[in-house]
């Protein structure tokens, strides 16, 4: 049975069960010298697996095999046939532990080399999804197991036309809330009255909510000395905003059912920034840059392109002026329909991240310096990989220079 003719529609969207899915899913595994492409979930612990079958509840381990040739298969527990209901294609059953090998060996049909959520030594938390003791299963019934994640990224992590539309939209509510945020901070220092960090998040929650921004809603706002720890929380209500402050404010959210927007931006609330803030918002200014640039020149030129390459690029401009030692985390994180999603990240540092750069996927992009204690700069865009047009950066404006908010 063809996925065109199928009865029976699952309860989410299911990407892997579209018409053409199949035919798209065989090309990449034959390109990779896969045999097959296994998704394994028990009560959506792989909640790729589950996005990507279009599942509802589940309570017993399924393991859906895609091979290279011939039509997908599934093995599910003998109590769980409403949950499959949806699955147009052959389909067998176990009941029992002592048959879940036999019954795996038999769905592998001979399969020695196959796709799963899986990913060596840890690298990728976000695509390791399948415990040990699946793959030891997996194992036993005669295959070698390889990760997925170029699949991830091809079928569950598009945005769509669509998703790229909710995102723009997310984004510009996102740039005019910073805006807005460090107005109200500099207004609050003219009138001697400076709002404190804590506050100034609790304005900002509240905006991006009141403006339709109401899902997977968050905030950083911190002095420049604050924001020398990235994931900065003020304890209490924080330190008061007053002239002469560089201040941080990152922020990010999306409308319900949208693709996240995920922003950083740097004021300073005075009449002139000191040299040593300028020297670093420069040195981060250009790693960004450096970064968009050469996403820029490898579409120009069709050739591919990997996270891991992205973020060496910041990286290298960063560690020529200086101010390597103190960029502690990855360049960028993938969104999808989750602000951190399941596609490849930019990353050289956490860990080398090898995915492909695929057409339909976004992320972000955002290097940053952190000197404890003296002070914290950082940028952040958000980047859709278009194959017709390249990239698609966000906001549409995005912030050249360090914004200068006069306190009087």
């Amino acid at each position: 049975m063809n996925a065109s003719d199928r009865s029976f529609r699952p309860s989410a969207p299911a990407p892997l069960l579209e018409p053409g899915a199949v035919e798209e899913v065989r090309s990449l595994l034959d390109e990779a010298g896969l045999d097959g492409w296994l998704l394994w979930d028990f009560a959506d612990h792989n909640p790729l697996a589950h996005g990507l079958l279009g599942l509802g509840k589940t309570t017993r381990r399924a393991w859906a095999f895609f091979p290279t040739e011939g039509d997908p298969r599934l093995l599910r527990h003998a109590i769980e046939a409403s949950s499959w209901q949806h699955w147009p294609w052959e389909q067998s059953s176990y009941a029992s532990w002592d048959q879940v090998v036999p019954a795996l060996t038999e769905l592998l049909g001979g399969a020695r080399r196959v796709a799963m959520e899986h990913s060596p030594d840890g690298a990728v938390p976000t695509v390791d999804r399948v415990p040990g003791g699946v793959l030891d299963l997996v194992r036993a019934a005669g295959a070698r197991v390889e990760s997925s994640g170029d699949l991830v990224s091809r079928f569950f992590g598009q945005w769509g036309p669509e998703g790229l539309a909710s995102h723009r939209r997310n984004a510009r509510i996102v740039r005019e809330t910073a805006h807005g945020a460090f107005r109200r901070a500099a207004d609050a220092a003219a009138a001697g009255t400076p709002v404190r960090e804590a506050p100034l998040m609790g304005w900002i929650r509240d905006r991006l909510h009141a403006q339709g921004v109401s899902e997977q809603v968050g905030c950083i706002a911190a002095l420049g000395r604050t924001a020398s720890d990235p994931h900065y929380h003020p304890a209490g209500e924080g330190e008061a905003i007053d002239a002469g402050s560089l201040v941080l404010v990152d922020l990010w959210g999306t409308e319900p059912g949208g693709i996240p927007a995920d922003q950083t931006w740097m004021a300073w609330i005075g009449d002139a920034p000191d040299d040593r803030s300028m020297e670093v918002w420069t040195a981060v200014l250009e790693a960004r840059d450096a970064a968009l640039d050469l996403l820029f020149r490898r579409h120009r030129e069709g050739a591919e392109i990997r996270g891991h390459e992205v973020d060496r690029k910041a990286r290298d401009v960063l560690d020529a002026r200086g101010f390597g030692p103190w960029f502690v985390h990855r360049l960028g994180h993938s969104i999808d329909e989750r602000l951190h999603g399941s596609g490849p990240n930019l990353d050289d540092l956490e860990t080398r991240d090898t995915r492909l750069i695929l057409p339909g996927t976004g992320f972000s992009i955002e290097p940053g310096v952190y000197i404890p204690g003296e002070i914290g700069v950082r940028s952040e865009v958000n980047v859709y990989w278009s194959d017709a047009e390249g990239p698609v950066v966000t906001p549409d404006e995005i912030q050249e220079e360090l914004l200068v908010l006069p306190a009087g």
